[in-house]
This record gives structure tokens, C-alpha cells and sequence, in this order.
């Protein structure tokens, strides 16, 4: 079996989530070519949302994403550019243009129960060329009998790679290696697998990931990502060497990236705030810890009680707008109360 494992650097797409989508072309050159350097296979640039992200809804860009994946691409010789696209956020059209300006992957996201929904945009990305992902989010809300299903659906469309996303990071290690040991023994396709730390075990599960016959994996340098952040790459990438799997990359140099280049865009470390750990916990979009925090100071409200709501609710990406409602909403009961 081979020890080969693929990373996605997704610190310049999740990552965007941390600082409100305000990367510069500048920060985007020099963080590229330093992941370059590393030999990353991969590197994940655009909007936190997808390309066609920048909008009211989910926050406009500095730059528009097209031009940083441009950017991107010219300062790299080595990595991969990938881009995120989810239907309904992003069109054929945009892929299109991501595709013109160097974007060599798509990662194709739906609802974890909504594959159908992307064979348009998957059987295009084939067509012009491009190395294609299925990304089925919130993986944690249904069986893995559904997931394997909709995962059949995506790699009937044409997808290179199905993922297992947890976007909520609430899953645990043994539910990981439950799912992606269901699709690697089912699909023809090569089987990946995304993390966010809300619960403290990302990196555990993208382990147990491998483990169970995942070949691509995503993490983030400094695990800069929305909630409490992805699979601290550089972490991962020495969790791996000791492990005996071969990922290409140098660790001190993705050790540098993290600490010179990523680390000074924190306002403060990714760690497992109260926030944070509520998303794991009632199982809440991790881009959601923002959104719930704004409202709860404007309504005055534990922002933990708009995401336990949120959880309850069954609340997918895509319905940020609820966030305001609950808040709301809990804001008329602490009235009444």
C-alpha cells in the first residue's frame, strides 16, 4: 500500500474566514511562494465561501479572488493552485474565469446530503481539464451509509477525489475512521478528508483519516481557519514523517512559513475559545463563530445560546441569515423572562 499522502494548504481560503476575506495580492505572493518552497502539493486560494463569495452575505473581499488565484499562480512552480467552489455560491462562469487565471483543482462543495447538485460544475471542471474534488460538508449530520451514497453520486460525475468534510469539527476519531473506511472500500475514486479543531482532535482525526485509507488531506499553517481552525499543517506534516507516511514536504520550512509568514495575520492564536467549542459541540458551520458573536453583542445574548439554537436547528452553511434571527429571537425570551 502506498504511503503517499497529499496535503492541501487551505490557510489562503479557509484562512480568510480569520480576517474577514482582506487578504492582499502582496500577503497572498509572499505566503505562496514560501508554501512553494515547501513543496506543498497543493494550495487552496480563494474567497473563505468559495470563489463568488465576496458578497453582503458572507463578506465582501479586499481583492477579488480571481486576481489572487493569478497571483498565485505566477508565484508558484511547484504547488498545485485550488480553488473552492459551492453551487449556488459560485458559477460555471466563475470557474471559468478561476480556471483562466491558474487554477489547476476544483473542490466542488454541497451539503453532505445535496451532491446532486454539483454535477453541473464537476462534469464542466472535467471538461476543460481541471482535477476535480468532491467536498461533501457537515459530514457529522447524517449516516455513513448517506455519506457513501452521495459520495457515489459525486464520483459518478466525474470527481478524482470525494471528501469527507467535517466543517463543523464535530466529529471524533473513531466516526472518521467509521466514514472514511466505508468510502475507501466503495468508490474507485481516491478518498480525502477535511478537519476543524472545534473539539481539540483535528489533527487525531486526519490521522485517523490515513489511517483508514484517505490520500488527501487539508490543513492550515498555524491552523488558520475558521471556528478554532483547521489541521495545523506544519503539526501534521511531522504527525505524519514520525508515522512513516511520505508527504514531500519540508518540514522546517513549512515550520517557518507558520511562524513568519502566517502567524503575524493573527490577530490572536487559534485556539479552542467558548465559540469555538460550541460549534464541535451542537455540531454549527464554523464560519458561523463570527457571524454568532457580532449578533450576540448586538442583541445582547450568549453567542453560546445562539449556537446551541443554531445546532438544535439543524442550520447548514448557506443560512447565515438565521444567525440574526435567533439572536433575536433569544433576545424577545431573556425580555419576557
Amino acid at each position: 500500500m502506498s504511503k503517499e499522502i497529499k496535503v492541501v494548504e487551505v490557510a489562503l481560503r479557509d484562512g480568510s474566514h480569520v480576517i474577514q476575506h482582506q487578504y492582499t495580492t502582496e500577503q497572498i505572493v509572499e505566503i505562496t511562494k514560501g508554501l512553494n518552497k515547501t513543496k506543498i502539493p497543493y494550495i487552496d486560494i480563494s474567497h473563505g465561501d468559495g470563489i463568488g463569495g465576496s458578497s453582503i452575505q458572507y463578506g465582501f473581499s479586499k481583492v477579488k479572488d480571481i486576481e489572487l488565484i493569478r497571483a498565485a499562480k505566477e508565484a508558484s512552480d511547484f504547488s498545485k493552485i485550488s480553488v473552492l467552489l459551492i453551487p449556488g455560491i459560485g458559477t460555471v462562469h466563475d470557474l471559468r474565469e478561476a480556471y483562466n487565471a491558474g487554477a489547476d483543482m476544483v473542490r466542488v462543495a454541497t451539503h453532505v446530503t445535496e451532491a446532486d447538485v454539483s454535477i453541473q460544475h464537476i462534469r464542466y471542471a472535467k471538461k476543460i481539464g481541471m482535477e476535480v474534488a468532491g467536498f461533501l460538508m457537515m459530514a457529522h449530520t447524517t449516516s455513513p451509509g448517506k455519506l457513501l451514497e452521495q459520495a457515489k453520486l459525486m464520483e459518478s460525475y466525474g470527481a478524482d477525489i470525494v471528501y469527507c468534510t467535517d466543517s463543523a469539527g464535530a466529529l471524533l476519531p473513531h466516526e472518521v475512521t467509521e466514514r472514511i473506511e466505508l468510502l475507501v472500500d466503495n468508490l474507485s475514486c481516491k478518498v480525502g478528508f477535511h478537519a476543524h479543531n472545534n473539539l481539540g482532535v483535528a489533527v487525531a482525526n486526519t490521522i485517523a483519516a490515513v489511517s483508514a485509507g484517505a490520500k488527501y488531506v487539508d490543513g492550515s499553517a498555524r491552523a488558520m481557519g475558521a471556528g478554532a481552525g483547521n489541521t495545523q499543517t506544519e503539526v501534521l506534516v511531522a504527525v505524519l514523517d514520525k508515522l512513516g507516511y511520505e508527504t514531500g514536504i519540508d518540514l522546517y520550512n513549512i515550520m517557518d512559513v507558520a511562524q513568519n509568514l502566517v502567524a503575524p495575520l493573527l490577530e490572536k492564536e487559534q485556539i479552542i475559545d467558548s465559540d469555538s467549542l460550541m460549534l464541535g459541540y451542537a455540531g454549527v458551520y464554523s464560519s458561523f463563530r463570527l457571524f454568532a458573536q457580532r449578533a450576540a453583542e448586538e442583541f445582547n445574548v450568549d453567542s453560546r445560546d445562539i449556537l446551541a439554537e443554531l445546532g438544535r436547528m439543524g442550520v447548514v452553511g448557506g443560512q447565515e441569515d438565521m444567525i440574526v434571527d435567533v439572536a433575536n429571537q433569544l433576545a424577545e425570551v431573556k425580555k419576557e423572562g
